[in-house]
């Protein structure tokens, strides 16, 4: 866990690629996608199966580490409509009246959209973006909002390290500009975009267990 500081206030990096709001008690998990692989499958893509369990144990994990007692995820919390596999939906409702405790917000997204707020069982209270916290706006989408700082998804952010194209290695990243932050995806099933990286922008790159700032773009 690495922290820093966005918009006076202190933010904490996990390498299990979220983000917690200290002040808030909060844990920010952008774009989780819970059910993607089982509606890759329900269109005859062979994709690999338990990312939903993986998620949820990575959830966990997250929670243990900042002793959260709110999560606020940043959009696309579910893939689409085609994700409510029986076995997808039970996993969840077990893992949520296992932290009954919890508060659970989602900031809807574009996929969220499409596939409808969760289950009521699930408790997770949705709202529109962008949501406020503190000096922050939540949102999903990497927008500026006057007066706040985004904490934001969608983007799936990465960043490319190496030279020559075989020796290059591409890895998820916190990615923090003038107003608006960029969260890496959540997700065990999600893909990567590599964002353009402007002068004074912070990147922070999770390298197996370990959150590192990278040096600033020219």
């Amino acid at each position: 866990m690495l922290e820093i500081q966005v918009a006076g206030a202190p933010v904490r990096l996990l390498a299990d690629r979220a983000a917690y709001l200290p002040e808030h008690a909060t844990l920010l998990v952008a774009d989780a996608h819970v059910g993607k692989a089982v509606s890759f499958r329900r269109l005859g893509v062979p994709v690999p199966q338990g990312t939903t369990s993986e998620t949820l144990a990575r959830l966990d994990v997250a929670l243990a580490a900042t002793g959260a007692t709110r999560i606020v995820f940043l959009g696309d919390l579910l893939h689409s409509a085609r994700a409510a596999a029986p076995a997808t939906w039970a996993a969840v409702e077990a893992w949520c009246e296992r932290h009954a405790a919890l508060e659970l917000v989602l900031v809807r997204g574009n996929h969220d959209r499409h596939a409808g707020d969760p289950p009521a069982a699930w408790r997770v209270q949705a709202v529109e973006e962008p949501w406020p916290l503190g000096p922050f706006a939540l949102a999903h989408e990497p927008v500026a909002v006057a007066g706040a700082y985004v904490l934001a998804g969608h983007v799936h952010p990465a960043v490319v390290l190496g030279g020559r194209a075989h020796d290059r290695l591409r890895l998820p990243c916190f990615h923090f500009g003038a107003a608006v932050g960029v969260l890496p995806a959540f997700g065990a099933f999600t893909g990567m975009h590599v964002m353009r990286r402007d002068p004074g922008d912070r990147v922070f790159a999770v390298v197996g267990d370990e959150v590192r700032a990278l040096n600033s773009a020219p």
